[in-house]
């Protein structure tokens, strides 16, 4: 699970407030302008066709650059390094996580899994609309269980299969997917990062997340109901085909539940980093791939003999084209610009947070405005900056808040990611999964919709968790 990587973040690496205070130097604004120049090529990805990665990746070489020259200028460079190497760390093991899982993902996409879930998909006469909503509700049931970036790319790859070619439907669906699975991890520990960190934090009780349910599925569904009006609805052209799953589709399928299994087993038996688990599954993946390597001659043998006694000549020109089951060539094809991507901002935001912007922040909306309106708008701000150094930066402050109000800032950072495509994990991963469907561009012109579906939870959760916003 994505969201047990909460475990890893340490608070040297996202210091709330630095040694050297920067907030108010010319180095300090210089870091913010840069990493706000950044993130608007990050936006303009689209029409710049620029991968997302390129700026993010010198924004954080530059503010750490900047970062350190100060501090070897005050005698103490170590403060420094040791911030970046513990920075470094943290997104060498989010890589790590997301890499295996993208690694299966495309393992049981050239397994033909998705392809057989498609074929299934339209031979059931799903029209676009359902199909739209079936993809939306499955992102949001499985997302508190397997965490909300993982269930979005499972569910993306189905969407890609099925409307291959039409744009304007996968970009639909693709934020409908983010929303959805962004709104079913908020009201549960482990559908997503921020949700773990309030529950490590034992300010929220396990089953206390499940009061945020309705105002989750509020989060999800206006948005939905309203995109929907605005899908064809047609049924996917003539993808009639016979599908047949590779050998050893369905045990990939039970070899990624058992790697999930060993992460959460990790973290909760033995209190080890979830990547831990994560890489052990590939380990998994790796020596079943051997096997499916040393017994494809027999596998093969076996088949031609069967297929040569049926006559099935269509089955045995099939055969001529069978290829070994290669695990380094799923690695291979992650998507490294994601990846990178990812690394980037980790970066930036960890400098940004070392210089003490991050606490400044969260002072000032806690000392200076309501909770209410303080949480909300960090929410918001989760859209932009990540809802990790925010929750992060809430945590470590540790405003004098009712619990009502704690409950309010796990659900908007939850959900608030939805509002842009950059806010949040799923988002982002598939920016890059269905590169040139769903863009930024394109999740930004239902920005409106979605911020509708944010503040109408809102309401609901004020509404019908009332008594817990009572201090004492």
């Amino acid at each position: 699970m994505l969201a047990l990587l909460a475990m890893s973040f340490s608070p040297a690496a996202l210091a709330v407030t630095g040694s050297i205070p920067m907030t108010g130097s010319m180095v300090g604004f210089l870091a913010v302008l840069i990493f706000v120049l950044a993130y608007s090529l990050v936006m303009a990805e689209e029409k710049l066709h620029m991968r997302k990665s390129k700026p993010v990746l010198v924004a954080a070489g530059l503010i750490w650059t900047m970062i350190g020259w100060v501090y070897v200028q005050a005698g103490m460079p170590d403060q420094a390094e040791h911030a970046f190497r513990e920075t470094l760390l943290e997104f060498t093991e989010l890589m790590l996580f997301l890499l295996v899982a993208m690694t299966y993902i495309n393992a049981m996409d050239e397994r033909r899994v998705f392809d057989a879930l498609r074929s299934w998909m339209v031979r059931k006469g799903f029209s676009y609309r359902q199909l739209f909503w079936l993809t939306g509700v499955l992102a949001f049931m499985i997302s508190p269980i397997a965490d909300n970036l993982t269930t979005a790319m499972l569910m993306c790859a189905v969407v890609t299969k099925v409307a291959e070619g039409d744009k304007r439907f996968i970009n639909l669906c693709c934020i409908n997917i983010v929303v959805a699975a962004n709104a079913g991890g908020a009201f549960s520990p482990f559908g997503d990062i921020t949700t773990l960190m309030v529950w490590q934090a034992g300010i929220v009780q396990f089953y206390e997340f499940f009061t945020l349910l309705i105002p989750s599925i509020v989060n999800f569904l206006i948005p939905a109901v309203v995109m929907s009006f605005f899908i064809n609805n047609r049924k996917p052209e003539g993808v009639y085909e016979d599908v047949w799953l590779k050998r050893g589709a369905r045990r990939i399928i039970a070899l990624f539940l058992l790697t999930v299994a060993t992460a959460v087993a990790c973290h909760t038996l033995l209190h080890l980093p979830p990547v831990l688990g994560m890489m052990t599954g590939l380990g998994y993946l790796q020596f079943f791939g051997y096997y499916l390597r040393r017994s494809l001659p027999r596998s093969l043998e076996r088949k031609r003999a069967r297929y040569t006694a049926r006559g099935d000549e269509r089955k045995l020109a099939q055969l001529g084209s069978v290829v070994p089951f290669d695990v380094f060539n799923r690695v291979a094809r992650a998507e490294w610009d994601t990846l990178l991507f990812f690394y980037g901002v980790v970066m930036c935001v960890g400098g940004l947070g070392f210089m003490g912007y991050l606490g400044l922040l969260s002072e000032a909306l806690y000392l200076g405005w309501n909770p209410t309106w303080a949480n909300i708008v960090l929410g918001l701000v989760s859209a932009v900056v990540d809802n990790i150094p925010v929750m992060f930066a809430v945590l470590t402050m540790q405003p004098d808040m009712s619990h009502g109000q704690w409950l309010l800032i796990t659900l908007t950072a939850g959900v608030g990611g939805s509002v842009l495509s950059i806010g949040s994990a799923a988002g982002v991963a598939l920016m890059g999964q269905a590169r040139g469907n769903y863009t930024f561009m394109g999740h930004l012109r239902w920005a409106p919709v979605i911020l509708l579906g944010y503040v109408a939870s809102i309401a609901v959760h004020l509404w019908l968790n009332a008594a817990s916003f009572a201090i004492g």
